[in-house]
C-alpha cells in the first residue's frame, strides 16, 4: 500500500505542476522520452502517462462547448482507450491489449472520458453506459470515490469529478445517497476556524481534521451542484455568497453545501487579490491558476456573477504566467470553459485566442457547429463594460480538474491522488488531480 501511495504521489508530482484538477493539469507534462511516438488522435506533446485521458477528455469538452467539432481521429482515440469492463486508465499505450489486473483503472480518467463522450456521443451511448456502471461499482462504503478503485478511502476531488459524470450521463444526483451527500464528511462546518467555514478538504488528516483545500473546495463547489467541468452559467445573478446556517451538528445541509463552499471560495480569492493558492511542502504558496479557473466555473454555474468576476479578470491578466500552458490541452480547455461560464469570450481572452491554441495542440477540429454566443474579452472596465465597450453579463456555470485534474491535484501526502485531486499540503495536478494545499499549474 505504501508503494501504492508512493506510485500516485509521484505521478502526481509529474503530471502537474500543480493545478487541480486538478484534478486537471495546467501544466504540461515532461516530454515523453525519445522512443514514445505520441498517437496521431492525442492532444499534447507531453508524456501520456499520467494524464492521457483527463487532457484528451478536456480538450474535447472545451471544444463542443464552442460549436467546435473536434477531431474524429480524437474522439476515437478517446474511446479506444476504453477496458472491457467500461473502465480508463490514465493512459494505454496499447489500446489493442486487454486490461488486466495489473491496469491501473483510474476514477477520475474514468469520469472525464464520461463528461467528453457522453457530450459528443450522447449520454444513452454504450460507451457511457459501461463507464458508468464501472463507476457505480466502485464506489467506497463511505459513499463517495477514491483515485484508483479499490483503494480504501474516498477524496473529495474524485467524488466531485465522478458527480458531474453521472450528471453528464443522465442520472439522479440527489437524495442521501448522491455523491453530493457523500462529499459533506469532508466539508468544514460552523465551529471551524474563523475564516474555514465552507471549505472542502481534500482528505482528513490522519488525527481526522480537515484541513481547507482551495482546489478541493472548487472541485466540491461544482460536485455539491452536480455538475461537471463543462457546466453553463446559472440562468440568475444571486449576488455575492454568503455562508448558510448550519444544522443541529454544525454541518452544512446538502442543499447549502455549494453555497458555503461559494462563500468560502469568494473569500479566499478576495484576499488574495483574485487568485486561489497552493503549495508544495516546504515551498511558499504560490497562485494555484487551474484552482482559480475552477473557482470561476463553480461560483459562475452556482449564479454569483459578480464573485466570478475577479478570479477571470485576474486569469485574463495573469495566464500567460501559468506554467506550460500553451502546450497543456487540459489547462487551456479548463480556461476556455472557466472563460465561456463567467461569459467572456475565449477567443479574444486578454489578448489571447484559447481555442485556437487548444486546438494547435492536436488534430485539427471541424468547425461545423455554430460558435455559441460570448462577451468580448471577459473583462469589465469601472464602468462594468469590457474593454471593448461592450457590457459583460457575469452568469455562473459550472469543471477533475481537476481534475483533475484538470486542469484537477496530485496528492502529495500519503494518501495520494490524481491529476484531478489535491491533498493538503502537496501539489495539485491537471487534467486531474493532485496534492498539496492545492495544486497548481500541472493539469
Amino acid at each position: 500500500m505504501l508503494l501504492r501511495r508512493c506510485a500516485t504521489a509521484l505521478a502526481a508530482a509529474t503530471v502537474l505542476s500543480a493545478s487541480a484538477a486538478p484534478a486537471a493539469l495546467a501544466d504540461a507534462s515532461p516530454s515523453p522520452s525519445p522512443e514514445v511516438t505520441l498517437p496521431a488522435g492525442l492532444y499534447g506533446a507531453g508524456d501520456p502517462q499520467y494524464d492521457a485521458v483527463w487532457r484528451q477528455s478536456t480538450a474535447l469538452l472545451a471544444q463542443d462547448a464552442l460549436g467546435v467539432t473536434p477531431a474524429e481521429s480524437a474522439v476515437a482515440w478517446l474511446a479506444d482507450q476504453q477496458c472491457d469492463d467500461g473502465s480508463f486508465s490514465s493512459y494505454r499505450a496499447d489500446p489493442q491489449a486487454p486490461c488486466d489486473a495489473q491496469t491501473p483503472r483510474d476514477t477520475n480518467a474514468t469520469a472525464m472520458a464520461v463528461q467528453a463522450l457522453a457530450a459528443l456521443r450522447g449520454a444513452d451511448a454504450d460507451a457511457v453506459g459501461d463507464a458508468v456502471a464501472w463507476l457505480e461499482s466502485v464506489r467506497g462504503e463511505d459513499g463517495g470515490w477514491a483515485y484508483y478503485a479499490g483503494d480504501p478511502a474516498s477524496d473529495a476531488n474524485s467524488t466531485a469529478v465522478v458527480a458531474g459524470a453521472l450528471n453528464a450521463a443522465g442520472r439522479d444526483g440527489s437524495g442521501a445517497d448522491s455523491p453530493a451527500a457523500a462529499l459533506s464528511a469532508f466539508q468544514l462546518g460552523c465551529d471551524a476556524p474563523d475564516g474555514q467555514a465552507g471549505a472542502f478538504a481534500h482528505v482528513p488528516e490522519e488525527n481526522g481534521d480537515l484541513k481547507p483545500n482551495g482546489l478541493a473546495t472548487a472541485s466540491a463547489a461544482l460536485g455539491a451542484q452536480g455538475l461537471g467541468l463543462a457546466a453553463e452559467a446559472a440562468g440568475e445573478d444571486a449576488g455575492r455568497p454568503t455562508l448558510p446556517e448550519c444544522d443541529e451538528d454544525g454541518r452544512f445541509p446538502a442543499e447549502r453545501s455549494a453555497q458555503a463552499a461559494a462563500a468560502y471560495l469568494s473569500a479566499e480569492l478576495e484576499r488574495n487579490g483574485g487568485y486561489l493558492e497552493f503549495a508544495m511542502p516546504g515551498a511558499e504558496p504560490q497562485p494555484d491558476h487551474s484552482g482559480t479557473a475552477l473557482a470561476v466555473i463553480a461560483l459562475a454555474a452556482g449564479g454569483y456573477a459578480d464573485a466570478a468576476q475577479e478570479p477571470l479578470n485576474w486569469l485574463a491578466d495573469h495566464h500567460d504566467q501559468w506554467q506550460g500552458l500553451n502546450e497543456s490541452p487540459a489547462g487551456l480547455g479548463q480556461l476556455v470553459l472557466a472563460v465561456r461560464a463567467a461569459g467572456g469570450d475565449p477567443r479574444a481572452f486578454g489578448g489571447t485566442d484559447l481555442l485556437d491554441r487548444l486546438s494547435a495542440t492536436g488534430p485539427e477540429p471541424q468547425p461545423s457547429k455554430e460558435p455559441k454566443g460570448v462577451a468580448s474579452d471577459g473583462r469589465e472596465d469601472a464602468d462594468g463594460e469590457d474593454g471593448n465597450g461592450t457590457a459583460v453579463w457575469w452568469v455562473v456555470g459550472s469543471i477533475f480538474v481537476a481534475g483533475v485534474g484538470v486542469g484537477l491535484l496530485v496528492s502529495l501526502r500519503k494518501r495520494g491522488t490524481g491529476p484531478n485531486g489535491s491533498a493538503d499540503g502537496s501539489a495539485n495536478g491537471s487534467g486531474g488531480s493532485s496534492g498539496g494545499s492545492s495544486g497548481g499549474d500541472a493539469r
